[in-house]
């Protein structure tokens, strides 16, 4: 396997516009915090384009290499290889996985899906972990898709399907025990860590949830 179950327990997903501190800052305290894992995703309104995205991109990259944290870009392949990025994280409408998988060869592939279906097409489509989502209401995106909740977790287990698992969408600490136990590997989180005024604490909290040594 290209990524390891237990790296992605504690997911942290974060653009500049996702946080209220430099995302520098937060990245920094959410590892110390205990996350396992970093997709870089500078998408949407007040997003940064062009090289000053691309330097945001670098400059979290570092942080990432400095405490042994995979770096995953969201969508955006090109950047992902220019970087030399260990992955690429897709949803269902960022192009062709099997051209993604084509192009980024051996790096981690990651695909967001919402039901059974979308899950037995990514395992066939070479993905190496799987998003599920969203667990929860969340106003991070705009094109939410129906919110089913950990049963779709339940559901893509009892398909049979032993890909790792990582739950998203509006999850809290308070939420994780409920996706685990539905059969999760790990949960995503974005504003409960970067819109923190304490995001080392909070992703203590979660980590505490997973388990975490």
């Amino acid at each position: 396997m290209r990524i390891k179950r237990e790296q992605l327990q504690l997911y942290l997903v974060m653009g500049s516009q996702n946080s209220f501190d430099e995302p520098a800052h937060v990245l920094k305290a959410a590892i110390e915090g205990g996350v396992t894992l970093f997709q870089f995703r500078e998408k949407g309104e007040h997003a940064k384009k062009g090289a000053e995205r691309k330097q945001l991109a670098r400059q979290l990259q570092v942080i990432c290499k400095q405490h042994g944290v995979p770096f995953i870009v969201n969508d955006d392949v090109e950047l992902a290889i220019e970087l030399d990025a260990d992955g690429v994280h897709i949803g269902q409408d960022d192009g062709n996985p099997e051209e993604v998988r084509k192009n980024i060869g051996d790096k981690i592939l990651g695909i967001s899906t919402h039901s059974v279906e979308e899950a037995k097409a990514a395992v066939a489509q070479g993905a190496d972990y799987i998003g599920v989502g969203p667990m929860y209401h969340t106003v991070t995106k705009a094109d939410i898709e129906e919110v089913r909740g950990p049963i779709v977790i339940q559901e893509i287990r009892a398909a049979g399907i032993s890909l790792p698992l990582v739950g998203i969408g509006g999850i809290t600490s308070e939420r994780i025990t409920a996706i685990i136990e539905a059969g999760a590997d790990g949960v995503a989180l974005i504003s409960a860590i970067s819109k923190s005024e304490n995001p080392k604490l909070v992703a203590e909290a979660c980590a505490g949830k997973m388990f975490l040594r």
